[in-house]
């Protein structure tokens, strides 16, 4: 936008003196705030034919009409957090089961894979790690997959599938395969990213082994917090060992293409193997646990050994500070009641009076030593 010129008032008649500009500033414009882009839920959508891209429709109706003009196309729709009106024309174009639908609006769903005619619902749960927080974050995505098309809905940032499409692109003779070929990569991408969050739990678990012997007080914390993280990942990773036998297990049934099988064996033999590693890492954060309780017991049990220690050395200073009190106490209460100085004190008058109060001191001192020393108190 081009800067604007200061306002000025219109020309003045001839003779006229202009009136004097004004030294005020001019009022400053309100600030402009660009309105917020609207979401969109379309992340891309293509129409591929012969495993190459043909059309890239920029809206779901355009992409509808496009699969319909093509012979043999198939449409790949990516969106994100679609709304309902959006998955209801998608649910009517390409004939989705309503129970599938509803599963992908709601989402927190758990991994499954259900069958609807021709068409195959999947749920599957992506994870990746974050190492700022050291934390694993959890993602879902739901794949719908026809004779001719294939539909991905996400809710979350993870997965992102553009390096998935990007692949898949460069490989056509993979993607003339059709639709499950774009599964079996979806899930291959779903699997490898598990592999960069099995090694940050690893990686934190031998942290949280090393605070846990050094005596850090946080480390309990640190431990149930990564224990949830694994009961999520094991939700993710657990239900897809069986999903993957049952898809292998209609190999023959479907007449799924043999480098299809053994692409999706491979996939199956990662997801085995990372399951195997999160149900380990399970037992070590447990056995981990059991380890720091039996630690801090034994941290308080010293602490309590040591403060019980030092009240049984002060009792027994108490105990000598007491009898030295008690012995010194007897001079001093013979003392002090000959020290009277009354007129009618017939122990007075005595020529023994001196020797005999000194003599009841000195009994009285050597009597209360002796009971203190046999119990032990000096």
């Amino acid at each position: 936008m081009p800067k604007k010129h200061a306002w000025r008032r219109p020309g003045t008649p001839t003779g006229t003196p202009a009136p004097p500009r004004s030294t005020q500033p001019p009022p400053a414009a309100p600030p402009h705030h660009p309105a917020p882009e609207p979401h969109r839920s379309v992340v891309e959508a293509a129409v591929y034919r012969d495993g190459r891209r043909i059309a890239s429709p920029a809206t779901l109706a355009e992409t509808f009409r496009t699969l319909r003009e093509q012979q043999d196309g198939m449409a790949w729709i990516g969106l994100h957090r679609p709304t309902e009106s959006e998955l209801h024309s998608l649910a009517a174009e390409f004939n989705l089961h309503p129970l599938a639908v509803e599963d992908a609006l709601e989402a927190h769903q758990r991994p499954k894979l259900e069958r609807y005619g021709d068409t195959l619902f999947v749920v599957l749960r992506a994870a990746r790690y974050l190492d700022a927080p050291e934390e694993v974050d959890f993602g879902e995505l739901h794949v719908f997959v026809g004779t001719d098309f294939l539909i991905t809905v996400r809710h979350a940032a993870a997965p992102d599938l553009s390096a998935v499409r990007s692949r898949m692109e460069e490989s056509p003779d993979l993607l003339a395969l059709g639709p499950e070929a774009v599964l079996y990569a979806i899930l291959d991408a779903v699997v490898d990213g598990y592999a960069p969050v099995v090694e940050g739990v690893q990686i934190d678990i031998d942290e949280i082994e090393t605070e846990v012997f050094r005596g850090d007080p946080e480390v309990s914390r640190r431990i149930y917090e990564l224990s949830r993280e694994m009961v999520e990942f094991q939700r993710a990773t657990r239900p897809l060992v069986g999903m993957l036998h049952a898809l292998m297990a209609g190999f023959a049934k479907y007449g799924t293409d043999e480098e299809l099988q053994r692409y999706l064996r491979d996939v199956a033999d990662h997801v085995t193997h990372t399951s195997e590693r999160v149900d380990g890492f399970r037992q070590a954060l447990t056995e981990i646990l059991t380890v720091n309780a039996t630690l801090v017991t034994q941290q308080q049990n010293a602490e309590m050994r040591a403060l019980a220690e030092a009240g049984f050395e002060q009792n027994e200073e108490i105990k000598k500070i007491s009898s030295w009190a008690a012995i010194l106490f007897a001079p001093t209460l013979v003392g002090t009641i000959y020290g009277m100085n009354f007129e009618d004190m017939p122990e007075l008058k005595w020529a023994g009076g001196y020797p005999f109060a000194i003599l009841l001191m000195a009994v009285v001192c050597t009597s209360l030593y002796v009971i203190f020393k046999k119990r032990d108190w000096l």
